[in-house]
């Protein structure tokens, strides 16, 4: 991976935190870079799929910011990819302006949609308001266990019948969070807030069915009776104990 690491000035407030740029354009890379270090951010580079995944694994980012048009990839199918395996807050970067390709990169996963041309300033503004929201991440005192269920929030594992059930960082949160209170019903825009600390004003709440589904799919593999997440129609989930 190439990497480019911007140390801000000492005058200034330090490393805010570790981005990454996804950009096949190197000179593009280098401004953002350049761009954020002034900012207060490190930030380092990455022009394919293949080196975020890679980045993910050895410098774990706090925050990536992801082109769309990446040169044989599509930045949608990257988007997709980081998902599946990583819940970092992930920024699209683009010029394309369609209301379809806004709507559709967030309910992909990514916490916010920002159209080039834009400022340096504008830009920090939008990573420090994703980070923040991140900074946030609801947890649950005990262990909360529900016959074969067992939600571990000290080990932030889940175990069904026995079977540790793998989760994202976000799949876990939502999960312990209903879990928390169970038979309450929570809207989806009530689990932006809690969860992600974000609002439908900031984040679609597609996001939220989205994480419902994978982990209802996660425990179905282990118990096909899918009798945990109960979907109430018009308000929102509840969990079942």
């Amino acid at each position: 991976m190439t990497v480019a690491t911007v140390v801000p000035q000492q005058s200034r407030r330090g490393t805010l935190g570790r981005l990454l740029v996804v950009d096949d354009d190197p000179d593009v890379r280098r401004v953002l870079v350049r761009m954020l270090g002034d900012e207060g951010y490190s930030a380092s580079e990455a022009e394919s799929g293949a080196e975020v995944t890679a980045a993910l694994r050895s410098s774990a980012p706090e925050l990536i910011l992801l082109d769309l048009m990446l040169a044989g990839e599509d930045g949608f199918d990257v988007l997709t990819g980081i998902r599946r395996t990583s819940d970092v807050p992930v920024i699209i970067l683009s010029a394309k302006m369609n209301e379809s390709d806004r709507v559709l990169g967030l309910r992909l996963g990514a916490d916010d949609y920002v159209v080039k041309p834009f400022s340096g300033p504008e830009l920090a503004a939008r990573v420090a308001s994703v980070l923040r929201r991140y900074a946030h991440s609801p947890t649950t005192p005990a262990v909360l266990e529900f016959g074969d269920l067992a939600i571990d929030t000290t080990a932030r594992e889940v175990h069904l019948f026995g079977r540790l059930i793998e989760t994202t960082l976000k799949e876990f949160d939502l999960l312990a969070f209903l879990a928390s209170s169970p038979r309450q019903v929570f809207s989806r825009e009530q689990l932006l807030d809690h969860v992600w600390g974000s609002s439908s004003a900031w984040q679609d709440d597609g996001t939220v069915t989205e994480h419902i589904r994978r982990i209802r799919q996660k425990l179905r593999a282990t118990d096909t009776r899918d009798r945990w997440i109960r979907t109430v129609r018009g308000v929102g989930y509840r969990f079942e104990p």
